[in-house]
């Protein structure tokens, strides 16, 4: 019997790494559609954004009480994974408790910490609920959350209760077992949280305690090897790729806008045009972005990155004042966007014309347009995210590209071109005003 419990704990183990590689290495190569760029310098820069955004949340904690339930949840996840590192060697090996005497009398102790763990989990996660469903905070209320994204915030808040009591209705059961003498549950000493309630089991018999033991035993595996295979597919991915993403942030000052060199050779040539028979003809360049791959892999694992949480959305002025624009969308959009061309490249090998693109079909201009520019979006994002790169490129395919800009802009754009500058007079007169008050 053991022997038949082994070898199908290792085929549901295979089947679900095999699946997660798969689904995986899809979305990396869904990221590295964007263009290249090099972002690997300044690596102790980078390595503590990784400490303090990533693993310390650090933009989280301005909001104390949120970013406290979070970090349990959070903590709760990373660190019970040692837990499950032994059911896993458990499984496989046909063992129980597998690190009880290699740690002695430090494992209830070590148990005891992811029992208090798994409590505040359970306690971070309903609040959670509570907060999405009854108190409707606005900005997890939007209509971009309508459908599957609001949905899989519930699922995966409900699985991870789930997952928790599980883990701890197992401990109870192995320890009144411990206590029944059963010569396969070896005494480990009372667990802290657990520890309390296994008199509730105490009259039951040993086959009932073991069959409750192994169903929350299979159960909990079982569950944490779907939610492995499911976080892929969630915006939950982020527990992953917040800290690829915090790594390779951008160091720049925030209001410092990226430069084509292909536009300032255009300026330098007009300004000094015999120049231009000392300049090697070159390619078209190709200015801004219309479609996923015309942005960077950055700009692409920003999106697959992204946490719904909408703290962008909530700073972002023009949505504050009724405007259309919401960088959270703008990040999903690019999201559902790489995923279905990712799709069809995984379909027929290569990626044809689908009559769409990222720029009208995904996100419109009027979003576009509405943005001031202002990086309050990429201040609040608490893993890193940059929603104002992507909107600057495609903005400047559409004014560079398409000469689409509203008519203030023109003006503005012909002001600079013709007078050096946004108004509309010569940069002869333009000092005249001194002349006038000193006259």
């Amino acid at each position: 019997m053991l022997i038949i419990q082994e070898l199908l704990f290792v085929i549901a183990f295979g089947i679900a790494v095999y699946l997660f590689y798969r689904k995986a290495r899809q979305i990396r190569q869904n990221i590295l559609l964007g263009r290249d760029v090099q972002l690997n310098d300044e690596p102790a820069a980078r390595w503590r954004n990784v400490l303090l955004l990533a693993f310390g949340q650090k933009k989280m904690f301005r909001n104390p009480l949120v970013a406290v339930l979070h970090f349990f949840v959070y903590a709760g996840f990373i660190i019970i994974n040692v837990e499950i590192l032994e059911i896993i060697l458990d499984g496989i090996l046909g063992k129980h408790r597998l690190f009880s005497p290699l740690l002695g009398g430090l494992y209830p102790v070590l148990i005891g910490c992811f029992e208090i763990l798994a409590a505040l989990v359970l306690v971070g996660c309903a609040i959670f609920l509570i907060r999405r469903n009854i108190v409707k905070v606005k900005r997890l209320y939007q209509h971009e959350l309508d459908g599957w994204p609001r949905s899989d915030a519930n699922y995966i808040l409900i699985t991870e209760i789930v997952l928790m009591l599980l883990f701890l209705t197992m401990n109870t059961a192995d320890q009144a077992l411990q206590q029944h003498g059963h010569e396969h549950y070896m005494a480990t000493g009372a667990f802290w949280v657990t520890g309390p309630f296994v008199s509730l089991f105490s009259g039951l018999s040993d086959g009932t305690l073991i069959a409750i033991e192994r169903t929350c035993w299979w159960l909990h595996i079982l569950g944490i090897l779907a939610f492995l295979n499911y976080l892929p597919y969630s915006k939950h991915l982020h527990i992953i790729l917040a800290f690829p993403n915090a790594y390779y942030a951008d160091l720049r000052p925030k209001g410092k806008m990226e430069n084509m060199p292909a536009v300032q050779k255009e300026v330098q040539l007009m300004l000094q045009p015999e120049l231009a028979a000392d300049t090697p003809a070159g390619d078209i360049p190709k200015f801004g972005a219309k479609d996923v791959p015309d942005l960077t892999w950055k700009n692409l694992l920003d999106a697959y990155s992204c946490t719904e949480c909408g703290r962008c959305t909530a700073a972002c002025p023009a949505n504050i004042t009724g405007k259309k624009l919401s960088p959270r969308k703008i990040m999903m959009d690019t999201r559902d966007r790489a995923e279905a061309i990712g799709a069809q490249i995984a379909k027929t090998g290569s990626f044809t014309e689908d009559g769409k693109t990222l720029l009208r079909d995904y996100i419109t201009e009027e979003e576009l347009r509405a943005c001031t520019s202002c990086n309050a979006c990429v201040q609040e994002c608490p893993v890193s995210i940059n929603p104002l790169h992507i909107i600057l490129q495609l903005r400047r395919h559409l004014v560079m590209e398409e000469s689409s800009a509203p008519q203030e802009w023109n003006m503005m754009f012909s002001n600079i071109e013709n007078n050096m500058a946004p108004w509309k007079m010569s940069p002869d007169d333009r000092d005249k005003w001194a002349v006038e008050m000193n006259g």
